[in-house]
């Protein structure tokens, strides 16, 4: 879909990079992000104290609720793999949320994003089980006795190739049919009351597909921990 104004793709043109910028927008709006959540970050770590501020304890509060609900899904062991998904949720929040602002364009309407990221879990879910389990991970995919190896092979290597497409397409769908609805009511009438009602849904939607993307990446990453049956 074309955008009437991107900001970042016209400050792009001024400074000679506005081919690129017209090609690949979720790319500059991804490497915006990623300065945005690096500066907040920097910013957030700042000023930790011993006495902490009513805006520490609120973020403090945030990020505990996360941790431990990623706990009791895969046990204490599963607690160092917390600032992967965390980041997958900040980063995929917020890239939902800056579609929402006029003149930005949200990075996760693109499946090239998207793809990126369901990748990232495929990936690190089958890294994790190689850690846990060694050699011996070649068994999730072989079902619990030798006869049923032919049949359950290819459902598990299909089925883990579902995930990549489940993972992206769930997200692009949703984000990219946001951003034509809002395209739309731009169009048809004007560009900041009419869809209103649409962005404050937005934000729902945004931070929904965020935790769902977040809920499957952990339920991969305890399958992964678990043995083999």
């Amino acid at each position: 879909m074309e955008h009437p104004y991107l900001f970042l793709v016209k400050l792009s043109e001024a400074i000679g990079m506005g081919h690129f910028a017209h090609v690949y927008p979720h790319v500059l709006y991804s490497w915006f992000v990623m300065a945005l959540l690096i500066g907040s970050g920097y910013i957030a770590t700042k000023h930790i104290s011993l006495i902490p501020s009513k805006a520490q304890n609120f973020f403090e509060m945030i990020i505990s609720g996360m941790e431990e609900f990623m706990v009791e899904i895969t046990g204490e062991e599963g607690r160092w793999l917390f600032p992967l998904v965390a980041t997958i949720f900040l980063y995929i929040f917020s890239c939902n949320l800056i579609g929402l602002i006029p003149g930005f364009f949200p990075p996760t309407a693109s499946l090239n994003t998207t793809l990126s990221c369901a990748l990232v879990v495929v990936i690190f879910t089958h890294i994790i089980g190689i850690k846990y389990h060694g050699a011996k991970y070649i068994k999730h995919f072989l079902g619990p006795v030798w006869w049923m190896i032919p049949i359950i092979f290819p459902i598990e290597i299909i089925g883990h190739f579902a995930r990549i497409l489940s993972l992206t397409f769930r997200l692009f769908g949703n984000m990219m049919g946001h951003e034509l609805v809002l395209g739309i009511l731009f169009m048809l009438a004007g560009l900041f009351f009419a869809p209103l009602p649409i962005m404050i849904l937005g934000i729902f939607v945004a931070l929904v597909q965020a935790f769902v993307f977040f809920l499957l990446s952990i339920m991969y990453f305890s399958g992964a921990m678990e043995h083999a049956h």
